[in-house]
């Protein structure tokens, strides 16, 4: 078995740090995580990981954390994620992504942690020249949010050229689905992705789903994007954090399956594992969009070894339906118990 080692998660609360917490768990490791709560719920961190609320933009708090213990890694999760959110109130992306990862970043370096995970995001590339993605290919984000993301790779990158901090950014493409074995899910109630509004509407919480554009230079006409699921990716971020630790340098990594799947293709294979039919409204391309985004992650698997285990589109749908339906059933419960 690996060392155990005692690792920092920032928004353990959310949906993608919650199961990057299991993966550490499973892995035997020991986690701490910061959340303040403000989209991640308490529920979705074990009884057994340490939860502080607060926020990691508060630089007194997260000194008193890092003194607390030795932390040998920090995977850095917490952030503000709505794109079209990013577009109308910039400042608070700057704020909530960009100037805390700074905050954090330079308390790591005053405690002597010697490695960071970033949670970064495809959107960094903006509308690409060229599919699939490398990790080399030009950096021109199209909204403030890619923007408060890519501000804070240089961040790191400057970083580390100036001290002993060793990172690795991981450039997410779609994430989706739910942890295989139900102890996790997507508790987001405003959801903007395909697949957790797709399923939204198979379980009867959104009336319908909209298509926007059925005219790209797709094979069916609608986009195409690279999902991957949650839990790979999870899987993923314990191995790079891993491959620090045998001294490898600071890197950047995509984060995807290399294929694409088109929104049409999701609904279907959601309307297939919710057991009906999503109503579809078509609706106009929506300004900046890119007709496919699919990541190149050949860095990543030559680096790590990183083999999917829940890579196909059928398996990363049907865990989203089943997380959604427990999801319900918990707040159904949960409100039937109020009212007695």
């Amino acid at each position: 078995m690996a060392e155990r080692i005692h690792v920092l998660v920032t928004g353990g609360a959310g949906y993608i740090g919650s199961h990057a917490v299991l993966a550490l768990i499973d892995a035997g490791h020991r986690v701490t995580v910061i959340d303040d709560l403000s989209t991640g719920v308490r529920a979705a961190v074990p009884g057994s990981v340490e939860l502080i609320v607060g926020d990691v933009g508060d630089r007194a708090l997260v000194g008193r954390v890092l003194a607390s213990a030795r932390f040998d890694t920090i995977m850095h999760f917490a952030g503000s994620i709505v794109v079209p959110e990013s577009v109308a109130d910039p400042l608070k992306y700057y704020r909530n992504n960009t100037a805390a990862s700074r905050t954090l970043i330079e308390a790591a370096v005053a405690a002597g942690v010697p490695r960071f995970v970033f949670s970064s995001t495809a959107a960094v590339y903006g509308v690409p020249e060229a599919i699939p993605i490398g990790e080399d290919a030009p950096t021109r984000p199209i909204n403030p949010y890619g923007w408060s993301k890519l501000m804070t790779e240089q961040i790191l990158r400057d970083t580390s050229a100036a001290t002993g901090l060793r990172h690795a950014s991981l450039r997410y493409f779609n994430v989706a689905g739910a942890d295989p074995a139900g102890r996790a899910g997507q508790c987001t109630p405003e959801a903007t992705h395909l697949i957790k509004v797709a399923v939204q509407a198979a379980i009867g919480k959104r009336g319908h789903v909209e298509v926007f554009g059925d005219d790209w230079p797709t094979a069916d006409g609608t986009g195409v994007r690279d999902y991957i699921h949650v839990s790979d990716l999870a899987d993923a971020h314990v191995a790079v954090m891993a491959l620090l630790r045998r001294g490898a340098a600071s890197a950047t990594f995509n984060c995807g399956y290399g294929r694409g799947a088109s929104v049409r293709q999701v609904l279907d294979a959601v309307d297939r594992a919710a057991g009906g039919r999503i109503e579809r409204r078509h609706a106009p391309r929506r300004p900046g969009d890119p007709p496919a985004l699919v990541a190149d992650p050949g860095r990543l698997m030559r680096a790590v070894g990183w083999t999917p285990r829940h890579g196909d589109l059928a398996t990363i749908v049907a865990t989203a339906v089943a997380g959604a339906r427990k999801l319900a059933a918990k707040a159904a419960s949960a409100a039937a118990r109020a009212h007695v």
